[in-house]
């Protein structure tokens, strides 16, 4: 039995663990800089916000409809993600974490009393409300979860071979897991608009039309295992690290400073999957819908030795930088992608690079580093070249505290 827990209206779940006065409240939850709308509590779904909507457009129904409005705060959201998924561990060792706010659980058995206290438990621990959905296959637990949202006890379970043709006979085929926008066009030009049609669909013409993918989804749907739980996930074959800027950037000065905090932060997502890049990519652009003349270009940089030491690429990085940096123009985002990403333990050496002791002492700094800044928080310690001030960062007029992460922060209870 596959379960697949779905954490509800998570960001909005996360911002309510630590101010009670949300609780009962619309509220939304909006992108980097203030942009969109990416979370919404179900009183902001009645009051008619729909999701992805501009915030500045918004503003008047905002206030109109009283809805409470919060900037994304990542780091937050990012440990109680942590803390739900520990939480659930306690049930079952096999587990899938499919994103921060979802996680697939594996079990021998498992009955309705047994979710319930899954649920319980999770909420009691970490204040976050979840749904959980049960089915024999993941694609089946998907369906059963979007089933539990409408739950009064937030669980949905399916009983038989009978009880799942009688619920896909009515679940429309754009909302099976892996249905995209384009397939379900086919799909439908073909006659085909419930996932209990795709079902009965012969395998030939599933194989032939949506490959061995929409294959393995139709026999998902009827009850036969195809995807295994993935305990740990994949290595990254690329890492990108970028955020558009909180203002127009348009010295060299703020731009070298942005690009070396992304690719501090891209750095470190490397070591922690124990990897080296092979090449770096860096590129700028302007914003294309404003009316300053637009530019945008990238620069690509093969390294001598693939690598994960912080300084090393951020001189590369900077390297690139120059030849596609031009003054005169007002840029509204930078980036680095790491490439070509190989093991740590087994990778081609360059004959005139740092010799082994110097690697050595460069691998004890950055694990110095990084176990630092994860026990006493993030950027507790980072390079110069990443600067202070750091007035270009992304803009975030109604963030809250980094409760759980930040000591300074820590919430406080007066009596």
């Amino acid at each position: 039995m596959f379960a697949l827990a779905d954490c509800n209206s998570f960001y909005v779940s996360c911002e309510r663990v630590f101010n009670p006065r949300l609780l009962g409240k619309p509220v939304v939850v909006l992108s980097n800089n203030d942009g969109c709308v990416v979370a919404r509590s179900k009183e902001a779904k009645a009051a008619g916000i729909a999701m992805g909507v501009p915030a500045h457009k918004n503003k008047e129904l905002f206030r109109q409809q009283g809805v409470i409005v919060c900037s994304s705060n990542y780091t937050l959201y990012g440990d109680l993600s942590s803390r739900v998924m520990e939480t659930m561990r306690q049930f079952t060792p096999d587990i899938q974490v499919y994103s921060i706010d979802e996680a697939f659980l594996y079990f021998e058995q498992c009955t309705v009393e047994y979710a319930a206290k899954i649920k319980q438990t999770v909420y009691q621990w970490t204040g976050i409300p979840i749904s959980i959905g049960l089915g024999p296959t993941k694609t089946l637990a998907k369906v059963a979860n979007e089933l539990s949202k409408k739950s009064p006890n937030g669980i949905y379970i399916f009983k038989d071979k009978k009880h799942i043709d009688e619920v896909l006979q009515n679940f429309p085929v754009e909302d099976v897991w892996g249905i995209g926008r384009n397939i379900t066009a086919f799909l439908r030009s073909s006659g085909i608009r419930t996932a209990k049609e795709l079902c009965n669909a012969e395998d030939a013409w599933i194989k032939k039309h949506l490959t061995v993918v929409g294959l393995r989804t139709a026999m998902e749907l009827r009850g036969i295992p195809c995807l295994e739980l993935e305990e740990v996930p994949p290595s990254k074959k690329n890492i990108m690290s970028s955020r558009s800027f909180g203002r127009p950037v348009t010295t060299w000065e703020d731009m070298s400073e942005a690009l070396a905090a992304y690719t501090a932060q891209a750095a470190e997502k490397a070591r922690r999957q124990k990897s080296l890049a092979s090449f770096l990519m860096v590129f700028v652009e302007t914003n294309a819908f404003s009316n300053q003349p637009y530019y945008s270009k990238s620069a690509v940089v093969t390294l001598p030795q693939p690598t994960a030491y912080t300084p090393d690429l951020i001189h590369h990085a900077k390297t690139a930088l120059r030849k596609i940096f031009r003054t005169g123009f007002q840029y509204k985002k930078t980036g680095i992608m790491l490439g070509e990403l190989v093991p740590e333990d087994s990778f081609q050496q360059d004959l005139f690079g740092a010799r082994p002791e110097e690697q050595l002492k460069q691998r004890n700094l950055m694990e110095l580093l990084d176990k630092t800044n994860k026990n006493f928080g993030r950027k507790v310690l980072k390079t110069a070249a990443e600067g202070f001030s750091q007035t270009w960062q992304m803009r975030r007029e109604n963030c809250s505290k980094h409760f759980t992460t930040r000591w300074g922060d820590l919430l406080t209870v007066r009596i």
